[in-house]
């Protein structure tokens, strides 16, 4: 049997990595980790996953019977089935699963993370069982599904290694699955990423990779179109981003609303809106104002900014950048305060905020010290 332990120490060693650090990338607390690596605590999938996605190991270890009561529930009940997942099982995750997407856009990602996980685990243990090919097929879909999340999560977090891996796991279950729906949302997910990283080039084309094999009746088709967009808003060119914004309005207009707008992988064609208002602003259009503020009027719950989505807070920053243009510098810098304030800013979005951060100081406006004071509060949040 694999020394759990004294193969982690040995990698993390080998590789200039600390406990304390390990910890703190893998969303653990320190003093659980350093029990489980001196052998007074059995590993859990979860943890097993994600050291292996960290140090690049491919450690397995025996079931120690340490699943929480959601998990030991769903094994009772697998367990009296003819088959080894079921249809029942495969109902249970694949709602698992939908919950999740929905949880995203206000869910704090390492919590999020960590769910992500323990459930892909638990696919890996099905994918072992005897199943119907239906079943088996089945299961590469919900673990494409989580797979892709996960990689989002991931860079949201910006742990690029570990989004890599989920990125390419989730595209190949999506190819041998036969399912073009996530296959496109993988490069739709690197087109965000590279956007982020400053390669505008590169976000174009994936999002037009992902565009030609997304399903027509589907939302990947959609969110490719519109990263695309804002691609090209980086880019400056303004006659390619307003005809994607034209073509993400169409698609989206043709599209009923969804049973849940929240969920992260079925366009709300209330999402329009805030991607309209962010490829403006990013092109340095005043047009972005109207949609920025219809974002924030729909979709704030109520004046305290710890309990906006993610949306309301980038509506801001938005905002914010085209109140800037506009010298309307007061009501600029509260906009991008309550943004920055909020805590809905995730890591990768850093930059957007800092961006008007950086404008603000540029101007030599008395408000600049306090707004590089709250997103300095940002980063050590997330550090």
């Amino acid at each position: 049997m694999v020394d759990f332990g004294s193969e982690v120490r040995t990698a993390l060693k080998a590789q200039g990595k600390s406990l304390r650090g390990a910890a703190k990338e893998l969303h653990y607390d320190v003093a659980y980790l350093s029990r489980v690596l001196n052998g007074k605590q059995a590993p859990s999938a979860e943890l097993t996953q994600a050291v292996n996605e960290y140090l690049g190991l491919s450690l397995t270890v025996e079931d120690s019977g340490s699943h929480d009561d959601e998990m030991d529930a769903w094994e009772l009940a697998r367990r009296v089935q003819a088959s080894d997942v079921g249809n029942a099982t495969l109902e249970r995750l694949e709602r698992a699963f939908d919950g999740l997407a929905m949880a995203y856009p206000k869910a704090d990602p390492a919590e999020l993370l960590r769910h992500v996980r323990k459930h892909s685990a638990y696919v890996v243990k099905l994918l072992d069982g005897k199943k119907t090919l239906s079943e088996h097929r089945r299961l590469l879909v919900i673990g494409g599904w989580l797979s892709l999340l996960g990689a989002t999560v991931h860079i949201d977090l910006m742990q690029d290694d570990a989004a890599t891996a989920r990125l390419e796991t989730a595209a190949t279950l999506a190819r041998e699955a036969g399912h073009p729906e996530i296959e496109a949302w993988c490069y739709e997910t690197e087109a965000w990423r590279v956007l982020t990283d400053g390669d505008y080039v590169q976000a174009v084309d994936l999002s037009r990779a992902a565009q030609e094999i997304a399903p027509a009746n589907g939302s990947a088709i959609i969110q490719a179109t519109a990263q695309e967009g804002r691609a090209h808003a980086r880019l400056g060119e303004a006659k390619e981003t307003y005809s994607a914004i034209e073509q993400v309005q169409a698609l989206s207009a043709s599209r009923g609303a969804p049973d849940s707008p929240e969920h992260h992988y079925r366009y709300d064609p209330a999402k329009a809106l805030s991607y309209t208002a962010t490829t403006l602003a990013w092109l340095g259009d005043s047009a972005a104002e109207p949609y920025a503020r219809e974002v924030i009027q729909r979709l704030s719950p109520s004046d305290d900014v710890s309990k906006w989505p993610r949306r309301v807070a980038s509506a801001n920053i938005d905002l914010a950048l085209v109140l800037l243009k506009d010298d309307r510098l007061d009501e600029a810098c509260d906009s991008a305060q309550k943004a920055i304030l909020s805590g809905r800013v995730v890591p990768s979005n850093h930059w957007r905020a800092l961006e008007v951060v950086k404008a603000v100081e540029a101007r030599q406006l008395p408000e600049s010290a306090d707004l590089r004071e709250a997103y300095q509060g940002l980063k050590a949040i997330e550090s």
